[in-house]
């Protein structure tokens, strides 16, 4: 059965991830008559990269990613990308807390939870870059409160469950910082649809978006199946955002916008061990980040974290990083083939020539048995045992393969990356981490991209939902501190 009729209106989203719910959420604020459609494929909103057990959840601050801080050649550390990844954050957190300000959503504590944030290192010369990166990030107030320790009594009383049993004569040290979060996505992206549902958004559930192709006024049509009812639909819109994970390269492909040319994606699943026995979870309280092995890429930083999901305390480590050709969990294993163009055949070609080492890796990842993931464990946890831990399969991840001044012909991204058209009638969200943790910031890129007309209209309505938007909060240490604590307040994390 098709549908012929074409349904106009203002915005669609594809995509029921935290991307739109935020894009979403914003625009109803700025401009409330707009009448926006979203569309997703699967039965709820946050079941793919949003959900809780497809991402880390930290609530990316830089305050203990160790690779966001990089050690240059004169032995400095930089720290301007934690200093750039912290206050995206802060947008977050400031957006998140008008919301519920408004009584537009309610229950942080069902999103947000305060939990340390812990970098951990062992051997001399990790010791002293971490050393040199806490004074470095101790001078700025975005990192104010952190220690350092490099004391093994100390690092007993803060790390019980991975100091104990521990026979390495190796120097060990830590960097604790009490202002991090643990952050349930899955929770917030399901809220804001909520909320979204309340003003009057139509969200389609298990509708997939087969096509889209610009009509001779400039718009877009998007093309819908409904496989309950059977029937192809047609929506009209002047703007759409293609927030579908992983499923976005393919549908901004689809579009045929020049800016969608010569970018392929690189697919990578990750596993966690999550912990089973609620005597060792009661014995962790912090989310703590070690150092990639030399070789590895920066989605392989091993890390221990303390979680909140359905309001239960959980285990997690790892990840561990597999391969499927699949853009989404729920994808086909013909999406990497067919994302493969005649006009980004040579920039695949020379990405694969450039990442022998990540394949291989990746190889030796999948191959990798229970016991050899045990073993990595144990250099976290010394007395984990194998019975306390299973094994399950977290969300699929697509890098950005692109061209660029940098890096050439091929390059990996790491990042997360907007793709708009020239006249701003259409965006897409590519790549990965910190994704999530950023979304506010990387939506109101989308509006300055794609609204600039508007943009001077909607700021001071911007600036009432966060006061930081357009300033500098490392430069402005007392601004930084009214808004960490009324945020802190509000999200109930003081």
């Amino acid at each position: 059965m098709m549908s012929s009729e074409q349904k106009k209106t203002d915005v669609i989203l594809i995509g029921a991830g935290i991307m739109s719910a935020t894009l979403g959420s914003l625009l109803k604020e700025l401009a409330p008559e707009w009448k926006i459609k979203v569309f997703e494929k699967l039965a709820n909103a946050g079941k793919e990269s949003s959900n809780e057990w497809n991402n880390a959840g930290t609530g990316h601050s830089a305050l203990c990613e160790l690779n966001y801080t990089p050690e240059k050649s004169d032995g400095s550390i930089d720290i301007s990308k934690a200093i750039s990844i912290n206050e995206r954050f802060q947008l977050s957190r400031q957006f998140w807390s008008y919301l519920i300000n408004s009584h537009l959503i309610d229950h942080p504590q069902d999103f947000i939870m305060p939990i340390p944030h812990m970098s951990l290192v062992e051997g001399e010369k990790n010791v002293s870059f971490l050393k040199k990166r806490f004074k470095a990030l101790s001078k700025n107030p975005l990192f104010k409160g952190m220690e350092f320790s490099d004391d093994p009594e100390t690092l007993k009383q803060w790390i019980p469950l991975i100091m104990e049993g521990r026979t390495s004569n190796e120097p060990m040290a830590a960097t604790r910082i009490n202002l991090g979060t643990d952050v349930n996505f899955g929770a917030l992206t399901r809220m804001l649809f909520e909320h979204l549902k309340s003003q009057n958004v139509e969200i389609n559930y298990g509708h997939r978006v087969q096509d889209i192709h610009r009509t001779g006024d400039g718009q877009w049509e998007v093309k819908v199946l409904d496989p309950a009812g059977g029937k192809i639909e047609y929506h009209k819109a002047k703007f759409v955002f293609i927030g579908g994970g992983g499923g976005s390269l393919p549908l901004l492909q689809r579009s045929g916008i020049p800016e969608s040319k010569h970018i392929g994606g690189f697919p990578v699943s990750g596993l966690f061990m999550v912990c089973n026995n609620p005597e060792v979870i009661a014995r962790h309280q912090a989310k703590v980040y070690g150092k990639a092995k030399i070789g590895a890429p920066p989605m392989s930083v091993p890390h221990l974290d303390t979680r909140y999901i359905d309001n239960k305390k959980t285990l997690l480590f790892g990840p561990f990083a597999g391969f499927s050709p699949k853009f989404l969990k729920t994808g086909s294993l013909f999406d990497l083939l067919k994302s493969i163009k005649t006009h980004n055949l040579v920039t695949m070609l020379a990405a694969g020539l450039k990442n022998v080492p990540l394949t291989r890796y990746l190889i030796q990842q999948i191959l990798l048995s229970k016991e050899q993931r045990m073993g990595a464990l144990r250099e976290f946890i010394p007395s984990a045992k194998n019975e306390d831990w299973d094994l399950v399969t977290a969300g699929q991840r697509v890098q950005v393969i692109k061209d660029t001044d940098r890096g050439g012909r091929g390059t990996l991204q790491f990042g997360t990356e907007v793709v708009s058209a020239a006249d701003g009638s259409i965006a897409a969200l590519l790549g990965a981490s910190p994704g999530a943790s950023t979304a506010v910031y990387v939506m109101l890129q989308v509006l300055e991209e794609c609204f600039p007309q508007q943009m001077k209209e909607w700021e001071p309505k911007i600036k009432e939902m966060i006061p930081s938007y357009g300033v500098s909060l490392s430069e402005n240490p007392e601004l930084f501190q009214k808004i960490h604590d009324t945020t802190a307040q509000t999200l109930g994390i003081g």
